[in-house]
């Protein structure tokens, strides 16, 4: 086989999915047409609507784009048929029900940042932060029935620096993402379009990465300070961790956190009370303090903690819970 015999479909919708896109694209694969969500409406009133990231890229660049509602309704498949795709990838989309998955002679797959089987779901990038991972990777699986539990063609692995946020992990997994469908299609082409693929081992603790909602961003103060920095990484700079600041008479305003340090200053106040020194903030974790960096009031811009301290007079009347 050679790489012109392929027909790709391409599936993605976010910025992560256009870098591998982008080099299919660069490195002249046939792409036949891309899938990827219908327009969101945004502003005031909802009454404009916004390309995703991935059909812009494809308008740029002549592709014919699909935008189903529903990836089951017959119309849309009938027409992803009219094709003739003979392999699907996806990156960063929806779970595709069988007829769709099933559809090409050489399979669908997916380019999964994390290491399967660990982290399978939404939001692989943010919790392996958020669980202090010193690594992680990408992988390339072909589609089945349960989602990201199908056999896996590919591994390539990704370092997480201690104080790396989510936003620098997303950037490099966005970039080995396209490497690792580059060479998982170059397997695909050497084997007659059947790569070898290995079943995903199951192991005893499988680490979890659902959906992230604004519930999960709550920083809960009665954790270690080693948690809460994990934490606060994990979600900079979106959504963002936050916490609620409490005054003396019982007012409340949200406080996003976006960057934190640990110190090894040991507590011996409540949980959540905070402390500052001229240019420093602290809030008082379940073991430690954790010195604050970069944070934001609600309805206020981002700032540095002495920006805050400078606009925040009695700090010590506060409180986060």
């Amino acid at each position: 086989m050679q790489k012109e015999d392929l027909r790709i479909v391409f599936m993605g919708t976010p910025e992560f999915a256009v870098e591998t896109l982008k080099a299919l694209v660069e490195n002249h694969y046939n792409v036949v047409a891309v899938v990827t969500q219908p327009d969101k409406p945004v502003g005031r009133h909802q009454n404009e609507l916004q390309p995703s990231e991935v059909k812009k890229y494809a308008l740029e660049h002549n592709l014919p784009v699909l935008q189903p509602v529903k990836m089951k309704d017959p119309e849309f498949v009938e027409t992803l048929r009219s094709y003739q795709a003979n392999l699907q990838v996806v990156v960063a989309f929806r779970m595709l029900p069988e007829v769709v998955w099933a559809m090409p002679e050489y399979g669908t797959f997916n380019v999964h940042a994390a290491l399967l089987p660990q982290y399978r779901g939404a939001a692989p990038i943010n919790w392996a932060v958020i669980n202090g991972e010193t690594e992680t990777g990408v992988t390339t699986f072909f589609l089945d029935h349960d989602i990201d539990t199908g056999r896996i063609i590919m591994k390539k692995h990704f370092p997480i620096p201690d104080d790396a946020n989510v936003e620098y992990v997303y950037d490099g997994l966005m970039h080995l993402g396209a490497e690792i469908c580059m060479e998982t299609l170059e397997a695909i082409v050497a084997a007659d379009g059947h790569p070898a693929s290995i079943p995903q081992e199951e192991c005893a603790e499988l680490k979890a990465a659902p959906k992230i909602f604004k519930e999960t961003c709550q920083i809960d103060w009665n954790q270690p300070a080693k948690r809460i920095y994990d934490f606060v990484r994990g979600l900079s700079p979106y959504p963002g961790a936050w916490t609620v600041l409490k005054d003396e008479k019982g007012g409340e305003t949200v406080l996003k956190i976006f960057r934190a340090t640990k110190t090894d200053k040991q507590v011996n106040d409540r949980v959540g009370t905070l402390m500052a020194d001229r240019k420093h903030l602290y809030i008082a974790c379940a073991d430690a303090w954790l010195q604050i960096d970069e944070l934001q009031l609600a309805g206020k811009k981002r700032m540095d903690a002495q920006a805050f301290l400078n606009g925040m007079k009695e700090i010590e009347k506060y409180s986060a819970v």
